[in-house]
């Protein structure tokens, strides 16, 4: 298989997050926003990974010990952020560039990205949206290939109608990639070096250029408010939990049950409101959580019942284990 790579672009201090922290360091559910994309891409095959960090980067790095990090010392532009990930710029196979910032986007999506690019120079992930807002614009010509991306600043008023925006994501071959960095130029209404711009000097190239519009544009949503931090959750909460109601998991009350993504769930288990199960958790078969319930990287076995308690890094069974799991003459409710 071709060798993949990415590069995550988490150099922002994320002003509208009215925060003195690196925006991607706010926590979603139960863990980091960056830990989302990190994890997608190495789910979606990703060998060699990337992140680009500024502001407080010291955070990040020690948030993430075991990731590889480039320094991005001025905001000059995505452009520019691409430009320091140099350890990159010998490498063959293709570059996924993504932001730190939308934790939505699943592997298979990213995965698909890595398949598509496959004798090309770029394919970038667009979304098809009722209004564009100040999202960049992929601008095709009349056979409908893509032509360019627009950033919403620099839109003309035409421009602007255009439904379809860029993602943000996009996947190169590598060679092309930082053959073609040395040309962004800063000629444009915030004096950055755009990344996008590369969608217009690889066409220029004669190199071929797609994009491929995304099937569920809600994995596409960036967090740059504290509003749009709750929106995100929120959609995240309901899809956790959607995924282990069809396993066969009855959460009395989904939208007062917090999930975390990796946690593992047995059958004909019963969670009841008012609880957070996070981390690494695994719960087995039979087992009860009453509310006022908070469990964090532990193991609860089979037929256990557990009510108000705080759980981490425990591992807790059966009491009672003579009698058959789901039993409740066999099985007590434990109270912390």
């Amino acid at each position: 298989m071709t060798k993949r790579n990415a590069i995550i672009l988490a150099a922002g201090k994320g002003t509208r997050m009215k925060s003195e922290k690196n925006k991607v360091m706010h926590d979603l559910i139960d863990r980091p926003i960056l830990a989302y994309p990190l994890g997608a891409l190495k789910k979606a095959g990703a060998e060699r990974i990337v992140i680009v960090a500024g502001y407080q980067a010291q955070s990040l790095m020690d948030a993430f010990p075991e990731e590889e990090f480039a320094l991005q010392k001025e905001q000059l532009g995505t452009g520019h952020a691409v430009m320091q990930v140099s350890a990159l710029k010998d490498e063959d196979g293709y570059t996924l560039v993504m932001n730190g910032d939308v934790p939505c986007l699943q592997p298979e999506t990213l995965e698909m990205l890595y398949d598509q690019a496959q004798g090309k120079a770029i394919v970038l992930l667009s979304a098809i949206l009722e209004e564009g807002g100040n999202y960049g614009r992929v601008v095709r010509d009349e056979t409908g290939a893509v032509k360019e991306i627009v950033e919403a600043r620099d839109c003309t008023p035409e421009q602007k109608e255009i439904r379809e925006i860029n993602a943000g994501v996009y996947c190169f071959n590598n060679r092309d990639l930082f053959d073609a960095l040395s040309e962004l130029t800063t000629d444009n209404a915030q004096n950055e070096y755009y990344l996008t711009d590369l969608v217009r000097i690889l066409n220029e190239k004669g190199k071929h250029v797609d994009a491929i519009a995304a099937s569920d544009p809600d994995e596409m949503a960036g967090i740059n408010t504290v509003s749009e931090l709750y929106d995100v959750y929120r959609w995240m909460k309901d899809r956790i939990n959607r995924r282990h109601m069809l396993a066969g998991v009855q959460i009395v009350d989904p939208q007062r049950t917090v999930i975390g993504q990796d946690v593992k769930i047995g059958h004909d288990t019963v969670i009841y409101p008012d609880t957070e199960i996070l981390g690494k958790t695994a719960l087995g078969n039979y087992v009860e959580i009453f509310p006022q319930t908070w469990i964090k990287d532990s193991v609860i076995g089979d037929g256990v019942r557990l009510q108000m308690c705080k759980v981490q890094n425990e591992m807790i069974s059966n009491a009672l284990d003579e009698e058959p799991a789901g039993n409740e003459e066999g099985t007590g409710t434990q109270a912390c």
